[in-house]
């Protein structure tokens, strides 16, 4: 794998790989000393021109526990502050010696223009560009269904038939796009579920479903349900009447969790609003995957990292990291 910069050019048989290397990654975690050499001597950089708690976070730990070298780099109290371009700071940090740069950006398509340009030589890995998508957040999404619905039996399974509801601000959402693409690569049907105002125009390319009613959406018996924040910061509009009226009506609340089928479970991304998108009850109810999500993001971004920059390896060699 040279680049990650999104899942709609994902294949099933990449997206697998991908998850099952993190299975892999995901039992040597459970070790006493969970560091892995693989990576020694290579150098990792986060260049994040957003605010991340975290996937900043999350792409440190992994890239650590495969004991590379990790530069991080905020924009805030940079050059960048002053006028430094994308192609100046890109071309700086590789002169540095960078050999994998992981970018968070607010323009949609920066890391496929870093990936491109011919700016670096280092592999790009998106870790979410505008409104774009966010590939690492879509494999880890996708991980923690296929675990919790398959268990120890998750290794070389697919989500074919597994009916999967994305709900909220999809328009502004760079998670529910790269997500879209990735579950429908896996063989999941999904359903998105939003106000008219926060579904994209372009929806009807999309390999989806569209229904303006949650609790119809609820009755139908997702498998996953999958709560999406609502960007304030993203929005130069009023797209709902009041953050009250939102909530009533697309929040998942304490009655809504019970109506869903006994096996469903609810994710989200993060940050969460509680008392928006979400309720305080269904966070932190059992159904709930939000924290091993942030666990398994670290598995998840173990993989990228090492199919990145470890290349293809004999099969004997996987086994070790068993």
């Amino acid at each position: 794998m040279r680049h990650l910069l999104d899942t709609q050019h994902l294949s099933r048989a990449e997206a697998l790989e991908i998850l099952d290397v993190a299975e892999d990654m995901a039992d040597t975690q459970r070790r006493e000393v969970k560091k892995l050499p693989t990576l020694r001597g290579k150098t990792v950089v986060n260049l994040f021109f957003e605010d991340s708690t975290r996937t900043r976070i999350s792409f440190e730990a992994a890239a650590k526990r495969l004991s590379a070298d990790v530069i991080n780099f905020s924009a805030k109290g940079s050059s960048v502050s002053k006028g430094e371009s994308l192609q100046d700071t890109a071309q700086t940090l590789q002169a540095m010696g960078a050999d994998a740069v992981v970018i968070r950006h607010g323009a949609s398509g920066a890391p496929r223009t870093l990936a491109t340009s011919g700016w670096i030589t280092a592999g790009v890995v998106n870790a979410g560009d505008g409104t774009h998508e966010h590939p690492t957040q879509a494999l880890l999404d996708a991980f923690t269904i296929r675990k919790r619905l398959h268990g120890d039996a998750s290794r070389g399974r697919d989500l074919d038939g597994i009916q999967v509801t994305i709900v909220g601000d999809v328009l502004h959402s760079r998670v529910a796009r790269s997500n879209v693409w990735l579950l429908h690569a896996l063989g999941a049907h999904i359903t998105l579920v939003a106000p008219p105002t926060l579904v994209p125009q372009d929806v009807s390319g999309w390999p989806v479903e569209v229904d303006y009613d949650l609790d119809h959406a609820i009755a139908a018996g997702p498998d996953a349900l999958m709560m999406l924040r609502i960007q304030l910061e993203r929005m130069s509009a009023a797209y709902f009447p009041t953050e009250r009226e939102y909530s009533r009506r697309y929040g998942l609340d304490a009655r809504r969790l019970q109506a869903l089928p006994g096996g469903s479970i609810v994710l989200h991304p993060g940050p969460m609003n509680r008392g928006l998108e979400i309720s305080a009850e269904a966070a932190d109810s059992p159904r709930s995957t939000v924290l091993e999500q942030v666990t398994n993001g670290v598995s998840v971004r173990m993989a990228v990292l090492y199919l990145l920059l470890a290349g293809e390896r004999p099969a004997s060699e996987r086994e070790d990291l068993r």
